[in-house]
């Protein structure tokens, strides 16, 4: 089933890899907003909000992008989101939404709950497959992991 919404996500996240990050976050702030009026689907929330964090300049609006993620993730079955990709599960999605929050809080100075987060995301990080996604959201738990032990409060590249 093709899914415009999906489409134009893509198109926005492609937009910010290509180096235009403001534009990006004006395109997916704008499908958020239509998404919500619709009602809020939260497949499509979850991965928004999970795409718009990483596209914050300040920490504590990337926090809260991510913490909409985790919130609208618990709405998401697996039915839902096969609808969009046929070999998605939910619980594929829980490592790096708990990771991403790892990295928040963990830039924010608040390392219990950056271990808290890290704790959760090794937890079901057997939910990975051996892919580039699950060697990139491995690579990322590896990192967050030394910068915790470092005391770094600094950016990291990627996860």
């Amino acid at each position: 089933m093709e899914d415009e919404v999906m489409n134009r996500v893509t198109a926005a996240v492609q937009t910010g890899q290509a180096g235009n990050r403001t534009t990006a976050r004006k395109d997916l702030e704008a499908i958020w907003t239509e998404v919500e009026q619709r009602g809020g689907d939260a497949f499509h929330r979850c991965v928004i909000a999970h795409f718009l964090a990483d596209l914050q300049d300040d920490d504590r609006d990337e926090l809260m992008w991510d913490e909409r993620a985790l919130a609208a993730v618990a709405g998401v079955t697996d039915e839902r989101a096969q609808e969009y990709d046929k070999s998605l599960q939910v619980r594929g999605f829980m490592p790096s939404l708990y990771l991403s929050l790892a990295d928040d809080h963990r830039r924010l100075g608040d390392t219990n709950r950056a271990h808290e987060f890290l704790s959760k995301a090794r937890t079901v990080s057997d939910a990975l497959g051996d892919d580039e996604y699950g060697e990139l959201v491995k690579s990322g738990l590896e990192k967050i992991t030394r910068a915790l032990a470092d005391g770094s409060t600094d950016r990291l590249p990627s996860h």
